[in-house]
């Protein structure tokens, strides 16, 4: 029996893909461009060769205004690793807290981390501020990262996977002598290995792409992001080098891109396992 072909659904995801490639392809083929070229409006759907060079260009010497990239992708990197481990690394213990240890107003500590959710950085975004000046941390990594670190998202996840550990494997545990401890590190996080991998790919991108709190905390070049970067580089409308700055947009999408390709299949596997 032949299988009939629901084109609706083809024509619909195609048009749906074609929304998300084709402006990465305009940028990628203007970055080959000259500035002039770009500036007179003459865009080509294809690639020059010869322009190339422009990316090793701005990965070495930058753009008027704007430091080297390969600093900006190392701070962008570390800023969004460091963002990803720590969300996940508190998030993990606090969950781990809260489902398996009783203690006094353990369900009010969980509400009160729930709804930090209705409050994103740029509501609390001048008393951040005003701690981060108190403690010293302007215009360093610390202060850059501290602040976006905790996270009420990735608590509630954890929280909802460990709900459905059977106790029996819990009474398992402590019968054999598993603390509380190796009981997170041998137990746990081995059976949250999917979730791990799925948080672990949306907050690295979610770190990577930071702008707002980077531009306030942060003032010195030596610690400009690859979004802040790309934003110094733009300048006045007449004297943007716009071949430079595709090039550098095209470059700030591979480390992202190369993470989410890298563990897709932990992160299809960490959504639907969280389904279930």
């Amino acid at each position: 029996m032949t299988r009939r072909i629901d084109w609706p659904a083809h024509i619909i995801l195609s048009l749906g893909v074609a929304l998300f490639v084709v402006p990465i392809w305009l940028v990628l083929s203007g970055s080959t461009l000259t500035a002039a070229e770009i500036s007179r409006g003459e865009l080509s759907l294809i690639p020059r060769l010869s322009g190339l060079g422009v990316y090793a260009s701005v990965l070495m010497d930058g753009s008027p205004g704007a430091g080297p990239v390969w600093r900006m992708l190392l701070v962008s990197g570390a800023m969004a690793l460091a963002i990803a481990v720590g969300k996940i690394a508190i998030s993990i213990l606090s969950a781990y807290a809260i489902t398996f240890f009783r203690f006094p107003f353990r369900m009010a500590a969980f509400w009160t981390i729930f709804i930090t959710l209705m409050l994103p950085v740029e509501v609390r975004i001048i008393p951040t501020y005003s701690v981060m000046s108190d403690l010293g941390l302007i215009n360093t990594f610390p202060g850059m990262t501290i602040p976006l670190i905790a996270s009420a998202t990735a608590t509630l996840l954890f929280r909802q996977t460990f709900l459905v550990v059977p106790d029996e494997l819990v009474e398992a545990a402590r019968m054999d002598g598993a603390g509380p401890w190796r009981f997170l590190k041998d137990i746990l996080i081995p059976v949250s290995s999917s979730n791990l991998a799925a948080l672990f790919v949306i907050l690295f991108v979610y770190g990577w792409n930071q702008y707002l709190w980077p531009l306030l905390v942060a003032t010195t070049p030596e610690l400009d992001t690859i979004v802040i970067g790309i934003v110094k580089m733009i300048g006045t409308e007449t004297a943007t080098e716009w071949n430079r700055v595709m090039a550098t947009a095209v470059l700030a999408l591979l480390p992202p891109v190369a993470v989410v390709v890298s563990m897709q299949r932990w992160f299809v596997r960490g959504l639907t396992d969280g389904e279930k």
